[in-house]
């Protein structure tokens, strides 16, 4: 087969998934977000959130929702392109031209390949800023005294103290979650708007009982001047909630990469584990292989006996693998955090025994 016809190969098989893709994604992408509307409209009239804020809060996170479907869009779009051309008769034509199951799976995950650029430059920049933003509307809606800002971190009023917190991460205790403030500042007022004190502290810990502050420096201001001293702990008198800023928290498989490297360095620096941050890291960065090595392995339930009329029937048993690989890789996962494994060979053992699957069937069957 020259290689002009082989481009017209490719461009049938990339139009044929495309089309099907693309129709799958939307479809999925906009059911989870109408279903999340629905959700947000149980909050409407409480604390002044109201339905405009419902659909602000709907759209902010549709990116990330958009990049957490195309997964299952792309594996569902490519079973359903190639079932079209099955249908019609072409995939028949195409094998009896010589071309073998890997190559035709080849062009298929090709479309992939080229539209997952985007989806990933899109799950690394406007879904997180999507997400920090639906948080500050959730923490808003919680709290009216706190709020977020992208750049500068936690705000909040206190009494006479304004808190800002540079850094906030969650950690797992026994099954619950707790948030730790890093680079905390602590400004004190006076009644007339004077500043009497300020604070900061390395982070900022609540033990159950009350807030602890690590590495404070403290600075008083009077009529003589300012007094400066640090200690290595001391006792934080603050009403903030614990409970209500772990939930405000972005999850971690919300933030960018560079944010979850962040996140590591800090707690790594404290001598503490990275834990779901750095699983979170390495499954965002085997995204494209994971979603491009389930594609190449269930194109083989497009194949088999093309007149047989058991398409739809191979179909969704490709489906039902897929949904149960996704469980096994969580489960993997899981499996890894709990038994000390490094996050990097458990987020990679799933996609390497799938792969491997994969190249056995397709070197069987060329």
């Amino acid at each position: 087969m020259s290689v002009f016809n082989i481009k017209r190969v490719d461009r049938l098989v990339a139009i044929s998934v495309l089309g099907s893709l693309l129709t799958v994604w939307l479809v999925l992408t906009g059911f989870d977000a109408v279903t999340q509307f629905l959700r947000q409209l149980g909050s409407v009239g409480r604390h002044g959130y109201t339905v405009t804020d419902a659909v602000v809060y709907v759209l902010v996170t549709f990116p990330r929702r958009a990049y957490e479907m195309f997964g299952n869009a792309a594996l569902i779009g490519g079973l359903l392109g190639l079932g079209g051309l099955a249908g019609s008769g072409e995939l028949t034509a195409l094998r009896a031209a010589g071309l073998s199951r890997l190559r035709i799976a080849g062009s298929a995950a090709g479309v992939v390949a080229m539209l997952i650029v985007g989806v990933v430059i899109l799950g690394e920049t406007v879904a997180p800023w999507g997400d920090q933003q639906a948080q500050a509307m959730r923490l808003r809606m919680k709290s009216g005294n706190l709020g977020i800002g992208t750049d500068s971190g936690l705000w909040a009023r206190d009494g006479d103290d304004i808190i800002n917190a540079r850094g906030t991460t969650l950690k797992q205790h026994g099954g619950v979650s707790e948030v730790q403030l890093s680079d905390v500042r602590v400004f004190t007022f006076t009644r007339d708007g004077q500043l009497s004190r300020f604070q900061w502290a390395k982070r900022a810990e609540h033990d159950g009982h009350q807030w602890l502050l690590h590495d404070v420096r403290s600075t008083t201001l009077d009529a003589h001047g300012s007094h400066s001293t640090t200690m290595p702990s001391e006792a934080w008198r603050s009403s903030l909630n614990p409970q209500v800023l772990a939930q405000s928290v972005i999850l971690p498989q919300y933030l960018s990469m560079r944010d979850l490297r962040r996140n590591m360095h800090y707690l790594q620096s404290n001598g503490e584990s990275p834990g779901s941050y750095a699983v979170a890291f390495w499954g965002r960065a085997l995204y494209p292989l994971n979603v491009l090595v389930l594609v190449l392995c269930t194109m083989p339930f497009a194949f088999g006996t093309l007149r047989s009329g058991g398409l739809g029937k191979r179909i969704f048993i490709g489906m039902l693998l897929a949904v149960g690989w996704y469980f096994l890789q969580q489960a993997m996962v899981n499996f890894g955090t709990v038994y000390g494994m490094p996050p990097l060979l458990a987020n990679l053992l799933p996609a390497t025994l799938l792969a491997c699957a994969a190249w056995l069937y397709f070197r069987r069957r060329v």
